[in-house]
């Protein structure tokens, strides 16, 4: 069982990482490996709607990190996509990464179907259920069975580390982990 977390983050190590980080804690203590993506210095092309994914299941754009990136969530047991907000929304390379694999799987239908999947959000003010939605619809609208928590899974903080001191959005990190761990489980019998 392995869990792929992606954080969209520009930050190398920030808020979003160590939510993610967070969530995966919980995962190990239920014997799940995972693994964390930054993308804080990686390069993801825009999608170029040329549709030739089709049957070919990657992406034709090879010269950068989407498809190494991409195999890894096909061949996990779960994902986490995490990003901060960024205008009231995700971040431009996350959401770069899931446009191109949106078509990827809607054109080879059933990559993804029965992941389990989570996304959280770091929050400075405003923008996170936005967030949230943008990374929740990418999993529901691709057949993921998507893990929720006790309440939305953001967590506030600016500065990185300042997400540790939001000891609720961290209580629903763990929680989110725990729920995560107990589906994939279930779905392992």
């Amino acid at each position: 069982m392995k869990v792929i977390g992606i954080s969209g983050s520009a930050r190398k190590d920030g808020n979003t990482a160590i939510l993610i980080e967070t969530v995966f804690k919980e995962l190990k203590n239920q014997g799940i490996e995972t693994e964390l993506i930054q993308l804080f210095d990686k390069e993801i092309k825009n999608c170029k709607g040329c549709f030739a994914c089709k049957g070919n299941r990657k992406c034709i754009i090879e010269d950068d990190a989407f498809n190494a990136i991409f195999n890894k969530i096909v061949d996990a047991d779960g994902i986490i996509l995490g990003s901060p907000v960024y205008s009231a929304d995700i971040s431009s390379k996350m959401k770069a990464f899931i446009e191109r694999a949106g078509v990827i799987v809607a054109t080879n239908s059933g990559m993804l179907k029965y992941k389990v999947g989570a996304s959280v959000a770091a929050v400075r003010r405003g923008g996170g259920m936005t967030a949230i939605d943008t990374l929740n619809h990418f999993l529901l609208n691709k057949e993921v069975l998507v893990v929720g928590s006790t309440y939305w899974n953001m967590v506030y903080g600016k500065n990185i580390g300042d997400a540790l001191k939001d000891d609720e959005g961290i209580s629903n990190m763990k929680n989110l982990g725990q729920n995560m761990a107990y589906i994939i489980k279930k779905l392992q019998h």
